[in-house]
């Protein structure tokens, strides 16, 4: 990083009498400035995975994060922070009496740890695809959109594709009763190919799957295998892959990792990407999911969200 942490925050407007903004505080950006935007805020709940893996936060108090400390009034839920909860009415009614009170819109559920939906072994998908039927439900409940889904699999680039398109054409059939869309995120292996995503929803070919185009996360294989922690050796060039899924896209996941002293992502050309994203004619919401490891989480969101705010006012 080009300057020290303190000296950041001061830059960002987020620093005052020696201390960081009370929680409430809806730093970078109002909600008036929101309204010259051609795109509506969600927070993705991953941007706070630390606190939550650490019982700081709780997911039922996700909502009010994302509304009392950002002024962001739509969330993206992690399956992983209220996995027993699915089929838990009582639970989901809380979080959505919680929602409601607080004015949140609730967007869609990222799922993870349910099975591969692209492996060859057919009882295996089809238990993997049956495990995701009560997340298309859990997001009907709560008014969801989406639930995002992988497509991590077995075998050749072909063989997968097949089993991919087989799961995603059974979820979104499944889903259709629901009113639930099925959506994959570029999140490494084959679905970081923009190429190789966009030949799967083209045979799936249905109007309730699509896509979720991440900034980040363009990593098509990794040393050794490994699908997170490994370097990785074949990425995908991210602005061609985000404008290649944007026909298909449902929601967009602005990924922030780093800032200089400007307030400029250092991995990603945000302006570009925006740009991308408004020629589609895009006009939803962009989820910040906040990656780095040299702000906090707050500030790291709220970074994202000040410079999201200045691009987006920009190129409007």
């Amino acid at each position: 990083m080009d300057l020290n942490r303190k000296e950041f925050i001061k830059r960002l407007g987020l620093f005052s009498a020696g201390a960081i903004v009370a929680p409430g505080f809806i730093a970078g950006c109002g909600a008036k400035e929101t309204d010259e935007l051609f795109f509506d805020f969600s927070l993705a709940e991953w941007s706070f995975h630390q606190p939550l893996f650490d019982g700081k936060i709780t997911h039922m108090d996700f909502p009010s994060v994302a509304k009392e400390k950002f002024d962001i009034q739509a969330v993206e839920y992690v399956n992983q922070f209220f996995k027993d909860k699915a089929k838990d009415t009582s639970y989901l009614d809380e979080l959505n009496k919680r929602c409601n009170d607080l004015g949140v819109d609730q967007l869609l559920i990222m799922v993870d740890g349910e099975g591969d939906l692209a492996v060859n072994d057919n009882k295996a998908r089809n238990e993997a695809i049956t495990n995701h039927y009560k997340w298309i439900e859990a997001a009907n409940y709560l008014g969801c959109h989406s639930i995002r889904v992988n497509l991590f699999g077995d075998g050749t680039k072909d063989e997968i594709k097949t089993a991919a398109v087989d799961s995603l054409g059974k979820l979104a059939e499944y889903a259709t009763d629901y009113d639930v869309n099925v959506i994959v995120e570029n999140h490494g292996g084959w679905s970081s190919d923009a190429d190789w995503l966009v030949g799967v929803m083209k045979q799936v070919d249905m109007d309730n799957c699509g896509t979720l185009p991440d900034f980040g996360n363009f990593c098509i294989e990794r040393e050794g295998g490994a699908r997170w922690e490994a370097q990785c050796i074949e990425e995908y060039d991210r602005y061609d892959g985000v404008q290649k899924m944007m026909p298909y896209a449902k929601g967009v996941s602005a990924k922030s990792y780093a800032f200089n002293e400007q307030g400029q992502e250092t991995t990603i050309d945000y302006k570009k990407m925006l740009q991308i994203v408004k020629d589609a004619g895009f006009n939803g919401h962009i989820g910040i999911e906040y990656e780095g490891q040299e702000l906090s989480p707050e500030e790291g969101v709220r970074a994202t969200k000040k410079l999201l705010t200045t691009l987006g006012q920009e190129i409007a």
